[in-house]
């Protein structure tokens, strides 16, 4: 019989059920979009419960597509949105609101009262990251504050926390497991990444009780099992996305980076098993825990990012598709001076301003759509080059070569001025579904499906390599019109 490991990718747009075989070769996918809520400008909302059936309904269609039989799946890995909150009522199951998306904006003050009360830096040394509404410690408190007896209830321990990883986790299991990984909790602003546990204080000062908290478990063992299908299925492997595209790319050793090309731009750099602390405005965090190794990352996220090419499709409507972009770019030979800032919900890593907003620059009579489409492609590349460039001064190493992932990576436009920008060897697999790719790798270590990490070091393949093919001069010239734009956004 037949061996097949499922991953189950639950993103901000979409959810997607990819089937595995032995060798790492995809042999199905199926995808469902999922609606997302914007209810006040910087809000960001869905529906846990679409999330929850999208992943019921994509995990039904691809064995349907594949003809792969429940009995054939040795074991399932969830990779997952990561910083979006959840919180549901443990006797009826049901979420208590709308999940607040990673994106979301609406527990600004929150934030802004905990860094006047003098705990950053204590957040800091606790967590590794920057207190902002980005991660879900925020997001919990406000939905405890905008809720029939928030408090009461969370106090008494009628509600449940979760990440998405957690509430699927919760969902499959038939609400038997409560549990989430190192690497999600790590983004929760609540864990001590050196002690991997919940902090008392961090707790205290968010004002959060710790009943309503999942269990930490390691990113790759059998946490319980599903039996939706009418066969019991392990659930395997749990990892945040981001942390799940950097085991994707096979990124095992300390020095090696990924950059993903998603909804936003996230850039993970591998630390080995010693965490470095930014001074340059990225964050530490846990990429995995396998057994009892920990492995830490510095990271750089970046908020906007393919999500401007959506606004470029469903907002200006410039552009029918996604694709279309590209084409569309590539009849200018560059952006003619224009600058998209995409600050659409504040500027993430290394600038950390959540009030900055979106602002083009540059525009003349001359400047045609393919000048601001390309000039909005542009964006994603600066971007990037800002976090590395915070990389490289708290490192003391040139990165010299950039593994890449995630939708827009296919875009052969963007990829080259990527190089060019970052003046580093742009490194594309054969396999893009890196993040899905992850969480099958680290399922199949868990079920034994894989030996080890050499096995799979083995597996990966590259599609295409991009050299820079512009000047120092160049390149320096356009970087500072880049800075110069995002100054000019963030005193806006």
């Amino acid at each position: 019989m037949s061996s097949y490991i499922l991953s189950i990718d639950q993103g901000t747009t979409s959810s997607r059920a990819i089937v595995f075989d032995e060798k790492l070769q995809i042999v199905g996918v199926a995808q469902k979009e999922i609606p997302n809520f914007f209810p006040k400008p910087g809000w960001v909302e869905m529906d846990a419960n679409d999330i929850y059936e999208s992943v019921i309904e994509v995990v039904k269609e691809v064995l349907i597509k594949t003809r792969v039989m429940p009995v054939e799946i040795k074991g399932i890995g969830i990779t997952n949105q990561r910083e979006t909150t959840i919180v549901w009522d443990r006797k009826t199951g049901k979420p208590v609101y709308n999940a607040l998306v990673w994106q979301s904006r609406q527990s600004n003050d929150l934030c802004e009262q905990v860094i006047r009360a003098g705990h950053s830096n204590y957040i800091k040394e606790k967590t590794g990251l920057t207190v902002d509404p980005y991660f879900s410690a925020s997001k919990i408190r406000w939905i405890l504050d905008h809720i029939d007896d928030g408090q009461q209830r969370a106090i008494a321990g009628e509600l449940m926390f979760g990440t998405v990883d957690s509430w699927l986790v919760y969902k499959l299991s038939n609400g038997r497991t409560h549990i989430t990984d190192v690497s999600n909790a790590s983004r929760t602003m609540l864990m001590d990444i050196d002690n991997l546990c919940w902090d008392k204080k961090l707790l205290d000062i968010w004002n959060i009780p710790e009943v309503m908290l999942p269990q930490i478990k390691e990113s790759s063992t059998i946490y319980d099992y599903t039996d939706f299908l009418e066969t019991e299925i392990p659930i395997a492997s749990v990892i945040g996305d981001q942390q799940s595209a950097l085991f994707g790319q096979m990124c095992f050793e300390e020095g090696q980076c990924k950059n993903t090309y998603g909804t936003g731009c996230f850039l993970l750099f591998n630390t080995g098993k010693k965490r470095v602390n930014s001074k340059n405005g990225l964050v530490s965090t846990i990429a995995w825990k396998i057994g009892d190794e920990v492995y830490y990352a510095l990271e750089g996220s970046v908020f906007v990012a393919g999500s401007a090419i959506q606004w470029l499709r469903d907002g200006l409507k410039l552009i029918e598709t996604a694709p279309e972009s590209e084409e569309r770019a590539a009849r200018v030979p560059d952006s003619g001076g224009v600058y998209v800032v995409p600050a659409f919900t504040g500027l993430g890593a290394p600038y950390w301003d959540q009030n900055a907003r979106g602002a083009i620059f540059g525009l003349t009579r001359g400047t045609t759509r393919s000048h601001l489409i390309r000039a909005t492609l542009e964006s994603l590349a600066y971007q990037t080059f800002d976090v590395i460039e915070a990389l490289e001064n708290d490192t003391n190493i040139t990165v010299k070569g950039l593994q890449v992932d995630g939708g827009a990576c296919r875009n052969n436009l963007l990829m080259q001025f990527q190089a060019d920008i970052l003046h580093a060897e742009i490194i594309r697999p054969v396999n893009f579904e890196t993040t899905a790719l992850g969480a099958c790798m680290l399922a199949g270590l868990a079920v034994g499906a894989f030996k080890s990490q050499d096995e799979l070091r083995m597996m990966y393949n590259v599609d295409r390599r991009f050299e820079p093919m512009i000047s120092i001069t160049h390149q320096s010239r356009l970087i500072q019109g880049w800075k110069k734009a995002v100054r000019a956004t963030m005193e806006f």
